[in-house]
């Protein structure tokens, strides 16, 4: 049977450890769980943007329940070596709380920083059974096929001298 000190250390290792795990996947559950290409839930996403929407505020109380744990760890430390899994934990609490706070989805799928047009003749790269999605205001016209929208997502452009912004 192992002593207190060493049952109490015991604790604090497993409760930090328990922390940093829920963190992590509090932010990564929505990367899972959202992907656009493929089929998915409404429960599904609701959960994802429920995670996603509390997890600036979840991480950071974690990281503050965390911060006195490592500290009691840390003053048990008698080899330069045991600080590398106290660090490690500390990284991966504060990466989940620095990730948080990132829109990893622009990342993957940034809008088009220039859109080129062109005229219905000279497009090559859009059949006729394409899908796009159109808007007419004033006489002037513009379609965005589908299949781009689906990567990039969104779209600035004016139409007829409407400033808009297409998404799919």
């Amino acid at each position: 049977m192992p002593s207190p000190l060493r049952a109490h250390r015991l604790t604090t290792w497993a409760l930090a450890v328990l922390i940093v795990l829920g963190l992590l996947s509090w932010v990564l559950a929505p990367v899972v769980l959202l992907h656009p290409f493929r089929a998915q839930s409404a429960f599904g996403i609701g959960v994802a943007y429920d995670l996603r929407r509390t997890a600036p505020l979840v991480t950071l109380a974690g990281l503050f329940l965390l911060l006195p744990l490592l500290a009691r760890l840390g003053s048990g430390v008698r080899r330069r070596w045991q600080w590398v899994p106290i660090g490690g934990l500390a990284l991966l609490a504060s990466g989940s709380a620095w990730f948080a706070r990132q829109n990893h989805f622009e990342w993957m799928f940034n809008p088009v920083p220039r859109p080129e047009y062109a005229t219905v003749r000279l497009v090559d790269f859009v059949a006729d059974t394409d899908m796009v999605v159109a808007v007419e205001i004033g006489g002037d016209a513009v379609a965005w096929p589908v299949r781009q929208l689906a990567y990039h997502h969104l779209v600035e452009d004016a139409v007829g001298g409407v400033p808009l912004v297409s998404t799919y």
